[in-house]
């Protein structure tokens, strides 16, 4: 019970902290309206960050909860292709509409430098293991290759959104991350289908 309490806080925070960085910018937010947004302590955002910067790196925290939210919408009788197109229909509206460029870029930035852990290649993330469950029942339908592990898939997928919202990040947000991932994205992925399906 105390695991659920303790990432129920540290969710409380980060939302609210993303919240208040998209409205106002990050430079004009402060710990103490993060605290006063989250309904927390001072307390305890110390007890989960170090300051202000720290909370960089949480995003891939907001994109986790996103996709606990999606696995449960996913219809089980799409083919894997169509489940990886949908989840990432999904997130980059998300990001489009509640993540600003700076801080998607921010973010990268941080993973850049960063001397610690690099959240956004966690394998502990739902993420990664959402990942790895469409794409093992993706191979054992016969939809995907089996020449390749699905720790390549997963590596090269994952590489493949990083780089679209880099790309995106890079252009300033010039043009609709979703729409233009709508449209690449299967032509990439079609190199992963069993061409015998």
């Amino acid at each position: 019970m105390a695991k659920k309490n303790t990432r129920n806080t540290k969710g409380k925070i980060i939302s609210a902290a993303w919240k208040l960085f998209y409205d106002q910018g990050y430079d004009d937010t402060t710990v103490d309206e993060i605290v006063e947004e989250s309904g927390t302590s001072k307390g305890s955002f110390y007890h989960y960050f170090d300051g202000k910067d720290a909370l960089l790196s949480s995003l891939s925290f907001l994109f986790d909860e996103k996709y606990e939210e999606l696995k449960e919408t996913l219809q089980g009788d799409d083919s894997a292709i169509d489940q990886l197109i949908y989840l990432n229909q999904e997130l980059f509206l998300m990001i489009e509409n509640s993540i600003s460029v700076d801080l998607l870029a921010r973010l990268f930035s941080s993973q850049l430098i960063t001397r610690g852990d690099r959240h956004l290649l966690d394998q502990d993330r739902t993420y990664y293991k959402l990942l790895r469950k469409i794409l093992q029942e993706g191979q054992q339908k016969g939809e995907l290759r089996r020449d390749l592990s699905i720790n390549e898939i997963i590596k090269t997928y994952a590489m493949l959104e990083r780089g679209l919202m880099y790309d995106w990040c890079l252009c300033n947000g010039d043009y609709s991350l979703a729409q233009y991932a709508k449209r690449v994205l299967p032509m990439m992925l079609a190199v992963y289908k069993d061409c015998d399906a």
